[in-house]
């Protein structure tokens, strides 16, 4: 017990800059608290005091703003950072060094008892603040879900999953497992990749136009007795461009 103690201590010092001792880690950050109490109500629950577990739940959530069901599955040095309004399901299964953030649901989308209602971490996920897993499937090792996605498909190992619903975006299989990405924020979610797809349609259209234009004169020079037209620029909102002082 206490071996687990102190490898959850040192997996806050890997993840979190501003954890200054661990006097402060211990007695100051409410997911290790949630993770400890939930130990002790899976505990109480796969022994079949199923009441006791719930209400040890119960309390710990009323300390933490954590509510984790004593059905999940945690495994080892699983950190949920700052925590407040996390909710995680009784069928949940987060694997080994995964990262929470707080506002994250890990739900279920069936009312069938005695099922697999809810997803499952593999290892070394990272899941976003207020990001929604929804659904009996699963996350894949060394994969990230980006803050607030709504993700309701399974994710594959490496991948980084973003946006509403999400969308998979920079699978990578061979990526490192000592990789972090506060947040679940990778180089390739950075950007929207469908206000990414507009800007480039709208180069392709620009392209189009300048082309058009040259044939119309071309066409004008050799007298085909049609007349010379300039076309006006696509003008796309601001959040479709990359980078709004380029334009799109």
């Amino acid at each position: 017990m206490l071996a687990r103690i102190r490898e959850d201590i040192r997996s806050v010092f890997t993840r979190d800059p501003a954890a200054r001792s661990v006097w402060e880690v211990l007695t100051c950050y409410p997911g290790l608290h949630a993770v400890w109490g939930h130990r002790v109500s899976h505990w109480l629950w796969v022994h079949g005091l199923h009441w006791l577990a719930r209400f040890n739940s119960h309390v710990a959530r009323w300390i933490t703003g954590i509510e984790i069901h004593p059905g999940a599955r945690l495994g080892r040095r699983v950190f949920i950072d700052h925590g407040l309004g996390v909710v995680i399901g009784e069928t949940a299964e987060i694997g080994d060094d995964c990262t929470v953030y707080q506002g994250v649901t890990l739900g279920g989308t069936s009312l069938t008892r005695g099922t697999k209602r809810h997803p499952t971490l593999g290892r070394n996920v990272v899941v976003g603040a207020g990001a929604k897993v929804l659904g009996p499937f699963t996350v894949g090792d060394n994969a990230n879900i980006g803050s607030n996605a709504v993700v309701t498909k399974a994710v594959p190992e490496g991948a980084t999953a973003v946006g509403i619903p999400a969308r998979i975006i920079g699978a990578d299989h061979k990526k490192r497992s000592d990789m972090f990405h506060a947040y679940g924020i990778t180089d390739e979610g950075l950007s929207d990749p469908v206000a990414n797809a507009f800007a480039n349609m709208a180069e392709h259209i620009d392209r189009l136009d300048e082309r058009l234009v040259q044939l119309c004169k071309a066409l004008h020079r050799i007298d085909a007795r049609l007349p010379e037209m300039e076309l006006s620029r696509v003008e796309l909102p601001e959040f479709c461009r990359e980078d709004p002082e380029q334009g799109a």
